[in-house]
């Protein structure tokens, strides 16, 4: 008989494969942040966490060439694994694990990969507190379950929930879904209303989703009937000074990400990647983690 991988639903990976993905990308990743080389991490990253982890690493790189004289290295420790099971590729999974840096919050990092013979890639990685971890629906041997991007009976179907957001942050209450107040949502938006209103300094705002290919939305299904959703967004920030003023000089890490040069205008790309607990039908959204980083900025 011929087992199709393909088609055959089949866990991820094995919970003790699950741990060595863990702990190769925490060394590489170490080994990265502390020369500020995006070379050494490379392979261990993809998606939305090596557009943001890529461009923290060159400014470092830029502005201490000589490596990074306050690396701490990362310790992850208590680490859970939620692994789905499913037919075709990417197959991914979740690890939970405790740090030594965040303050107490549970690191959540999303692993994908293409195919048997590839490395696990991390493309997700977001931080939230213990307590606001849901539990998942697991059948008898423990293996979790998939939610697909078009699935129903949610608040928002995975693969829309990146333009949902966008939508959101642009419009508020009259976007396109419901999200719950919060630090990533409600406050988020003040906060971006109140630096659009500096004197002297008009700032714009866009923001997009992204989700094909290694961005695309990463669902598990969580006991109550919802899901536990990891995607991504783009987002733009415009700077504009006033006649005969000049845009405020940036830090230094902005510099080494900008090309042209800074006069009356500053747009910064930034990449976003959130998880959300996307309850059933009828519920609002709940933004539990963000990671946010610049990738690039350009001066006029």
């Amino acid at each position: 008989m011929v087992v199709h991988g393909e088609r055959e639903v089949l866990p991820a990976t094995t919970r003790a494969e699950a741990a060595t993905a863990l702990q190769e990308f925490t060394a590489a990743y170490n080994k990265a942040d502390a020369a500020y080389d995006a070379s050494l991490d490379a392979e261990y990253t993809t998606g939305a966490l090596a557009d943001i982890d890529s461009a923290r690493l060159t400014a470092g790189k830029a502005n201490s060439p000589d490596g990074n004289a306050r690396h701490t290295p990362l310790k992850l420790t208590d680490a859970r694994f939620t692994i789905p099971e499913k037919a075709g590729w990417p197959r991914w999974f979740l690890a939970d694990a405790a740090g030594n840096k965040g303050g107490g919050s549970r690191w959540l990092l999303v692993f994908t990969r293409d195919g048997l013979d590839e490395t696990w890639e991390a493309a997700y990685l977001t931080l939230v507190a213990p307590d606001a971890l849901p539990k998942f629906a697991v059948d008898e041997d423990g293996w979790a379950e998939a939610v697909p991007a078009d699935a129903t009976g949610l608040a928002v179907p995975p693969g829309e929930l990146s333009a949902a957001y966008a939508t959101y942050l642009k419009e508020g209450g009259d976007g396109a879904a419901a999200f719950a107040e919060g630090p990533h949502t409600s406050a988020w938006r003040a906060l971006r209303t109140k630096k659009s209103t500096r004197p002297g300094l008009a700032t714009q705002y866009i923001d997009e989703p992204m989700t094909n290919g290694d961005y695309a939305p990463l669902a598990l299904r969580t006991e109550d009937g919802g899901a536990l959703v990891f995607f991504t967004t783009r987002h733009f920030e415009k700077q504009t000074a006033a006649a005969g003023t000049s845009v405020p000089a940036p830090n230094k890490d902005v510099l080494a990400l900008t090309t042209g040069e800074i006069r009356q205008t500053l747009t910064m790309e930034f990449v976003s990647n959130e998880v959300a607990l996307n309850p059933r039908d009828g519920g609002e959204v709940e933004i539990l983690g963000r990671i946010q980083g610049l990738t690039a900025a350009k001066g006029e």
